[in-house]
């Protein structure tokens, strides 16, 4: 009998409710998003809908501008992630594998992102946004939800550019390769589990904004679904059936990119375990 067995049935069991614990907040939406309001607030919390309400999803998708506000989401998200992914590699590529005087004082201008507050940044952003003619515009928000993620992307991908030898660089320009080939055809994909990992947190930290998007733009074709979800919430009602699938619907992208990319985030943590 293997003497370690009651130790893995132990953490079998230790890893099964945690993750019970995960995600049944995910099913309790799921299920709310089918009650009416007297079975949210009251008469059926936790149990199973009395009766299938598909009218909520079909009043957020029809009533509300719901569905426009998850596309500018997206494409807020989308550009947030791209953007910030190029810029942070190639300040990290340029801060670890090049000498220059300055490197070390750019080094410590972004790291002190990391000690800032977000909150503590919306009045000054919104003062520039509104000299620069750019509130009420999609720059207003990927702008600032790019500059947000530089510091804790490039922080991250210090170490994996710092992990790289320096013989990979040197076959490169022996072949006739320039800085740009170098970077973009040998060292990007070499971290690649790294970008695709912090790219995850850039998507859901831009995906579920609300502060920003609430305060930069008015215009509601240009609202992210966050903004649109709560402005379901009323003062004195409140649709929250309604609240519930839309919250599902915003749910599903997130989960969707985790699933998708969830072996490249394997593969970071591996690497970046071998490397520490």
């Amino acid at each position: 009998m293997n003497k370690n067995r009651p130790i893995q049935v132990i953490l079998q069991l230790f890893l099964i409710g945690f993750a019970v614990v995960q995600l049944y907040p995910l099913l309790w939406s799921l299920l709310s998003s089918f009650k009416s309001n007297m079975e949210i607030t009251g008469s059926n919390v936790m149990g199973l809908p009395v009766k299938w309400l598909w009218s909520n999803y079909e009043y957020v998708l029809t009533a509300t501008k719901l569905s426009q506000n998850f596309m500018n989401s997206l494409m807020y998200t989308c550009a947030t992630v791209v953007a910030s992914g190029i810029l942070s590699a190639m300040v990290s590529y340029a801060i670890v594998r090049m000498k220059w005087r300055l490197s070390k004082l750019v080094l410590a201008f972004f790291m002190i992102g990391l000690m800032i507050p977000v909150h503590a940044t919306l009045l000054p952003v919104f003062l520039m946004l509104k000299a620069t003619s750019l509130l009420n515009t999609p720059w207003a928000l990927i702008i600032p939800y790019t500059v947000n993620a530089l510091p804790s992307t490039i922080f991250i991908l210090l170490g994996f550019f710092a992990a790289l030898p320096r013989e990979l660089e040197e076959s490169g320009v022996v072949d006739g390769c320039n800085i740009y080939q170098v970077f973009f055809r040998i060292m990007l994909p070499l971290i690649k589990p790294a970008i695709v990992s912090t790219s995850i947190f850039t998507f859901l930290n831009a995906w579920n904004e609300l502060m920003f998007a609430n305060t930069f733009i008015n215009k509601s074709n240009l609202m992210t679904i966050t903004v649109d979800i709560n402005s379901l919430r009323g003062v004195h009602f409140s649709e929250y059936g309604a609240i519930f699938a839309g919250l599902v619907l915003a749910t599903i992208p997130t989960i969707l990119i985790y699933v998708l990319l969830s072996e490249q985030v394997q593969k970071s943590i591996v690497a970046g375990a071998v490397k520490g």
